[in-house]
């Protein structure tokens, strides 16, 4: 099976700072180089040659490093039992996900209780607004301590994103299921506005960032949905199966934004 390794426009404009390269191509070729040792090899000796003063600094630490190295001892392995579930969340998502199963949970207790809005599912009324807190606070800058690290790696960006909203979702979605069959709401009214919202905030999150584009869409919802709703104790079009449509096609531009736009994720902006 044949590599396809990187070219020498994409090496030397890697060396120069990627200033030369988009942001797809910084991207690629850092995903690239974790895995192919003749493009690392490449790219060492193209900042011999070209950046001698950087090739001479690291020469000039590995020497210092190496003694010590040599005298180091091995720490010993730990089991990493952990990693599996670090690669999809952070520590900083546990909290803002238990306070979305505690509202979830108390939505659906006044529910059964009788004790909601009337005529109003008070899950149904949260379903799309659930999954978005989780989304914000998975990419948000004043969250994250590693923010700036998080978003250099190679697998940053739009991978990430996606793996993180997964995460969210794995938690919700069960969650709303459950509620959504104990109060009698059928599977779409919810679910689809659900996976609209979430889709929505990373295609907006892409300009604004991700914890903005979450705070002004659980906004406008609050307002436009949920006050009124619970003024009127009556269920909002956009709740009923009339508007199901609507929020098919919604999901369907969040998506597409997404995808079209995946390269907007790998900047700082979208942390914010």
């Amino acid at each position: 099976m044949s590599v396809e390794h990187a070219s020498k426009r994409i090496i030397e404009g890697y060396v120069r700072g990627g200033v030369d390269l988009s942001a797809d191509e910084v991207w690629a070729v850092e995903a690239h180089l974790e895995m192919c040792r003749v493009c690392r090899d490449r790219l060492s000796a193209a900042v011999g040659a070209g950046v001698p003063a950087v090739a001479s600094l690291v020469d000039t630490v590995w020497s210092g490093l190496e003694p010590q190295l040599a005298v180091t001892a091995t720490m010993p392995r730990r089991r990493r039992r952990s990693a599996p579930l670090s690669r999809w969340m952070t520590p900083t998502m546990v909290p803002w996900l238990a306070m979305v199963v505690g509202v979830t949970l108390l939505a659906l207790l006044l529910d059964l209780s009788g004790t909601g809005s009337g005529e109003v599912s008070l899950v149904l009324l949260l379903a799309p607004v659930l999954p978005v807190l989780g989304v914000a606070a998975s990419w948000s800058r004043g969250l994250d301590p590693a923010y700036e690290l998080t978003a250099s790696v190679p697998r940053a960006g739009l991978y990430l994103v996606l793996r993180r909203t997964a995460s969210v979702l794995a938690v919700v979605v069960p969650l709303l299921l459950v509620g959504g069959w104990v109060t009698g709401v059928m599977v779409a009214q919810w679910l689809l506005p659900c996976l609209a919202f979430t889709s929505t905030t990373l295609a907006l999150g892409g300009v604004v960032g991700v914890t903005r584009a979450a705070v002004v869409l659980a906004t406008v919802w609050a307002v436009l949905v949920v006050a009124p709703t619970l003024a009127t104790s009556r269920t909002a079009f956009a709740l009923q199966t009339g508007g199901l449509p609507a929020w098919g096609l919604i999901l369907a531009l969040g998506v597409g934004v997404v995808i079209a736009r995946r390269g907007a994720y790998t900047v700082l902006g979208t942390h914010q």
